[in-house]
């Protein structure tokens, strides 16, 4: 990737809409521009000539040596071309873009065509198309956004909950990126005194600049170790949390996904055996992002296609980090249900009772008598577990009775205690959280050196190396290889 050239990329979704943006960002914007856009009226000028910040009506002319399929020339517009659309064109010069180079946005008819060949038209006429999350890496390379407000782009665009978005926000406005700056500065100070004190071996360090230099360490690793705490939170935030619909057939696990999704997603059907394949939807459970998987029925496959479904809700419920254990409340226990507690007592559940609104044929006590795994603890209060520890929901799908309690069981589950807006604000990904790991370990080490009296050129050395680790999540210290793993995962366009 060069900085030198112009790009090009459609910047909104592929597909029928009313309106898509192509973007343009790069030191031959304007040129491009200028060549592609025909100004309309008295008060639109050409890109070159506008002043920034301005929006102009015009259309797009595409070079008639390129139309090919394209109807004839002729009527409206130039004469040597094609009218490809009708647009509104923004001109946005540098430094005051997204990217800090000249930048225009045109806003075209949705639609595949019409977004296509306006790119089509920019791209016969000088610009290139753009990589993937290139025009956020222009952003970050030209000193517009760190690199944790980079990834917040994506993490803005993925957001799947007011949560996300609020925590998405909260990096981009750069508030994680203050608290890793600072803690920095403050490592790169005790490393200028020790590096100093390596410039002049004769002078020995005090006790009291010792002391300080042990206190900036300890109170670096204390920050360090604030910032880790959020690394779960701040994954199930950005990703989700996966959690597996188990149960014997015909217990109401199809309906239970459709409750929980608020619409009917999975088939529901008397007849057991109806889900033959695993289904996924993402649900926003009290603002938290959760994938739920129904899974067909663990039971002895009859068939082929049958088999096959079994075998993938086997995967599936190894990837998931919860279940939803749901109970046919309506039918005495079987074999099966035997099976099921036994063989999900290793993981995190909550138990679904469903069908409350037909005769019970078992009640609490019956659970008591089959406990499941005792390891998990709950503070549900929707109704008092006589299995300890494991949280017990009881519902009906039918009419979705419970669904609420379920949800709260749930958000209880996975996220204990408030979510805060000071919470938001610092939740770190996995790439932040491996560098935040080989910083701490880095500034331990430095820390029992000098604690030792280690010479000062090892104390420096692990120094280092920590500043370094904590310079990689804002971008100070950066590699290619790195960059180009982080925006590969952006759309183009972005």
């Amino acid at each position: 990737m060069t900085l030198d050239d112009t790009i090009a990329a459609i910047a909104t979704p592929l597909g029928e809409g009313g309106l898509a943006v192509v973007r343009i960002s790069g030191p031959q914007t304007l040129a491009v521009a200028d060549k592609s856009f025909l100004p309309v009226g008295k008060n639109s000028l050409k890109p070159s000539a506008a002043t920034t910040h301005t929006i102009h009506y015009g259309k797009i002319v595409r070079p008639k040596q390129n139309l090919n399929s394209l109807a004839p020339a002729g009527g409206e517009g130039r004469g040597e071309g094609q009218i490809v659309d009708e647009v509104l064109l923004a001109v946005m010069r540098a430094p005051h873009t997204f990217t800090r180079e000249d930048t225009v946005e045109i806003t075209c008819h949705g639609g595949l065509l019409p977004a296509k060949l306006v790119l089509d038209t920019l791209l016969e006429n000088g610009a290139r198309l753009a990589e993937p999350g290139e025009f956020t890496r222009r952003a970050f390379l030209n000193g517009r956004l760190d690199l944790a407000q980079a990834e917040a782009v994506a993490d803005l665009i993925h957001s799947r909950t007011e949560l996300a978005l609020a925590a998405a926000n909260e990096q981009l406005a750069g508030k994680l990126s203050q608290r890793i700056n600072a803690l920095r500065d403050e490592m790169m100070q005790t490393l200028a005194h020790v590096e100093a004190h390596i410039d002049f071996p004769d002078e020995d360090i005090s006790p009291d600049t010792k002391e300080q230099l042990l206190k900036r360490l300890e109170h670096g690793i204390a920050f360090m170790d604030e910032l880790l705490r959020t690394a779960n939170e701040g994954q199930i935030l950005r990703r989700g949390i996966r959690a597996a619909i188990v149960g014997r057939p015909n217990a109401g696990k199809s309906s239970l996904l459709n409750q929980l999704l608020g619409h009917d997603r999975a088939i529901v059907s008397p007849i057991p055996g109806t889900t033959r394949d695993t289904i996924e939807e993402t649900a926003n459970i009290r603002g938290l992002p959760v994938v739920f998987i129904d899974t067909a029925g663990l039971r002895e496959a009859h068939d082929e296609i049958e088999q096959e479904g079994v075998r993938r809700s086997r995967e599936s419920l190894a990837r998931a980090e919860f279940i939803l254990h749901v109970l046919d409340a309506s039918e005495q226990f079987t074999p099966a249900d035997e099976k099921y507690f036994a063989e999900f007592a290793g993981k995190k559940r909550i138990l679904v009772v469903n069908k409350i609104d037909l005769p019970r044929k078992w009640d609490a006590e019956e659970l008591e008598r089959r406990p499941p795994a005792r390891h998990e603890t709950s503070k549900s209060s929707q109704q008092a577990a006589p299995e300890a520890g494991v949280p017990i929901v009881d519902v009906c799908c039918l009419s979705g009775q419970g669904i609420e309690a379920l949800k709260d069981a749930i958000k209880e589950l996975v996220w204990s205690g408030e979510i805060t807006a000071g919470m938001l604000q610092v939740m770190i990904n996995s790439r932040h959280q491996d560098a935040l790991n080989r910083a701490r370990m880095a500034t331990l080490r430095t820390l029992e050196a000098l604690r030792a009296g280690a010479t000062l050129e090892l104390v420096a050395m692990d120094l280092r190396i920590a500043v370094n680790a904590v310079g990689e999540i804002v971008g100070k210290t950066t590699t290619e290889d790195l960059l180009d793993s982080i925006f590969s995962q952006f759309c183009i366009g972005k």
